[in-house]
């Protein structure tokens, strides 16, 4: 009998450690969980679009960016009565982006042409070399030259250093 006291207040101290132990480790264990699951906060998305020109004739951007780095752009060019719109995302199947820096070249597809971002906190300089109005216009023919886009305290402003649209129609 006394035998069994034994074993059994034997078994209650150890079972008594046992949950000790476990109510010890048990904030570390949740700081570790905690620490593997801490969300990161989205990085800020801005969303900038600008148009320059009349009715007849202008041109038009839009730009989505997100941690700083372009993610996409949209440009639309109206002279009028012909018009010419292209949408262009990071990791899509029609253009190949990588930065370098404050600058970003995105090549696009088939050597359709590409584009030189140059960015600087609020100013994105768009270059466009040799994109084809084909495949973006439904014309033949070439567009070159840049746009600009400066954003200051939240109000965005084009200019349309240069577009040139060049086609058989165009000489």
């Amino acid at each position: 009998m006394r035998n069994e006291r034994r074993a059994r207040a034997a078994a209650s101290i150890a079972a008594a450690v046992c949950v000790a132990v476990a109510l010890a480790a048990a904030p570390a264990v949740a700081a570790e969980k905690k620490k593997a699951v801490r969300h990161v906060p989205p990085k800020k998305v801005e969303r900038i679009d600008c148009m320059v020109g009349t009715e007849d004739r202008q041109a038009r951007v839009a730009i989505e960016v997100i941690g700083g780095r372009i993610q996409s752009f949209a440009y639309y060019g109206k002279t009028k009565p012909r018009t010419c719109s292209m949408d262009v995302k990071r990791n899509d199947a029609y253009s190949k982006w990588e930065d370098h820096g404050a600058t970003t070249t995105v090549t696009l597809v088939d050597d359709t042409g590409a584009f030189l971002i140059d960015h600087d906190p609020g100013r994105y300089h768009f270059i466009f070399r040799d994109i084809d109005r084909m495949r973006y216009c439904g014309m033949d023919g070439k567009i070159n030259g840049s746009l600009t886009v400066v954003s200051v305290k939240n109000k965005h402003t084009c200019s349309v250093d240069r577009v040139i649209i060049e086609g058989p129609d165009q000489k």
